[in-house]
């Protein structure tokens, strides 16, 4: 049975919401997209781990939004609420970090405007296999164009961890014991440095490399259109070797960060360890399970369409973030989220999941124009 709705995003989580409000941009219906998702707050996993490491700032800048268009960004906006310039200088100088609260109520006003409730279906999707005209979902609908974000496959904890009742994920509810041990080394466990710090806390942290120091999850230059077409002339060893190298852990340079720790480390109430030593809390800052492997739906996908794949661990997609041996005359297959790693190295950021909307909304407006 074909549906009315012309498009479908799979998955309700923001990335799914961005290509949602780029497609409503393009012109666009309520009644043309279909939403499948289990919550229809569609910051609502963002935001529980956001308040479980007690985020109060976003690493992303003013650009850093869900709306389609780049501009006007976060940092006009707090300026005209605040009646001052101050955030629009920041933002020149890229210091400009909207607050938690600042993006959750952009995030509300988007959604209210937008009419994602209209379209969101409060279903998983199990399964999705190409047909003559589109792309069938568990059997039943069928779309002509479909973008899948479904988000990452689940959170990461340490093998030797798992089942250890000291252990607790950085992205799970959490108060801070006397002595804490956080395992890894980027922007969680950095900010889980400072909560336990600024709660008494004395923290060990548990690391075998040294984080890379820089503001946002990559280099600036990989956000822009002569770095990212870089990036796609490289071959498959290239650009494997740059997403493993890019994925190390990484939070930003600053005051804000280092003194708290130095303070800490003077008084004794910080140092760095390499391995485990039995405090009586271990915080896993460990970010998320990789590879398309850990998502059951992207690992039939493959499985069920001999889909190329790149190291076991990534879809190999065009540049526009569509996958290329379903994406063809009136259909389109597209990635957005982490699994779109291969076309935007930022795939899990903001900006990211902007660039794989912006190219579904094409090929939907291409597809239409025929």
């Amino acid at each position: 049975m074909r549906r009315a709705q012309e498009c479908a995003i799979v998955g309700g989580g923001l990335a799914g919401f961005i290509a949602y409000a780029t497609l409503r941009h393009g012109g666009l219906a309520p009644a043309e997209i279909a939403v499948y998702g289990t919550d229809p707050d569609p910051a609502a996993q963002w935001r529980r781990r956001a308040r479980a490491i007690r985020q109060e700032r976003m690493r992303s800048e003013s650009d850093g939004h869900c709306a389609p268009r780049s501009f006007p960004g976060l940092a006009l906006r707090s300026a005209r609420r605040s009646m001052s310039p101050a955030p629009l200088v920041r933002s020149l100088f890229d210091r400009y970090h909207p607050t938690v609260d600042e993006f959750l109520g952009h995030v509300e006003e988007l959604r209210a405007r937008s009419g994602w409730d209209e379209s969101f279906v409060r279903r998983p999707v199990q399964r999705i296999r190409a047909v003559d005209g589109g792309f069938e979902l568990d059997g039943s609908a069928v779309f002509g164009h479909v973008l899948l974000a479904t988000g990452h496959p689940g959170l990461n904890t340490p093998e030797e961890l798992e089942g250890d009742p000291r252990a607790v994920h950085a992205y799970e509810p959490h108060d801070y014991a006397p002595e804490v041990e956080v395992v890894g080394a980027g922007m969680a466990a950095a900010t889980e440095w400072l909560n336990a710090l600024a709660a008494g806390s004395t923290v060990v942290s548990v690391r075998r490399r040294e984080p890379e120091r820089r503001p946002l999850n990559l280099p600036r230059h990989f956000f822009t259109k002569r770095g990212l077409a870089a990036f796609h002339r490289g071959g498959v060893s290239e650009r494997t070797e740059l997403l493993r190298r890019w994925s190390t852990p990484s939070y930003p340079a600053g005051r804000a960060w280092d003194e708290p720790v130095a303070r800490a480390q003077r008084d004794g109430r910080f140092r760095v360890s390499s391995e485990l030593n039995g405090a009586e809390q271990v915080i896993c800052a460990t970010g998320f399970r990789c590879g398309y492997g850990e998502d059951p739906l992207l690992c039939a996908l493959v499985e069920d369409h001999a889909l190329e794949t790149a190291n076991g661990a990534w879809l190999v997609l065009a540049p526009d973030s569509t996958v290329p041996g379903l994406t063809g005359e009136g259909r389109t297959l597209s990635l957005a989220g982490i699994a779109g790693q291969w076309a935007f190295p930022a795939a899990d950021t903001l900006m990211g999941a902007k660039y794989a909307a912006r190219g579904f909304l094409q090929r939907v407006l291409t597809c239409r124009s025929r």
